[in-house]
């Protein structure tokens, strides 16, 4: 059973995980915006050899971004070590 503490403990993770995650979308924006200016004004738009500079740290870091989002609005209460501790707990009752 959990207590209180036990509770606002989590939701005080989740809170960071959340918070986190917000300012590293921010960055992202900031950053990727400032390198398609970067691009467009140091004469990117003349180019025709391939792909702007800017889709690959938008895409690589995105990627990031996206598994960062996943930890912090889908992430499960329990970690993957709780789960296996559960399910090992079960197993052993059952046995018994």
């Amino acid at each position: 059973m959990e207590t209180n503490q036990e509770r606002n403990d989590q939701l005080w993770k989740i809170a960071e995980k959340r918070a986190s995650f917000k300012k590293h979308l921010a960055t992202y924006f900031i950053m990727n915006a400032f390198f398609w200016a970067l691009w467009l004004f140091g004469g990117g738009t003349h180019e025709h050899d391939g792909w702007p500079w800017p889709v690959w740290p938008m895409l690589g870091w995105g990627i990031g971004v996206a598994f960062n989002y996943l930890g912090a609005y889908h992430d499960d209460k329990m970690t993957s070590t709780e789960k296996e501790y559960e399910k090992l707990k079960r197993e052993r009752e059952g046995n018994l």
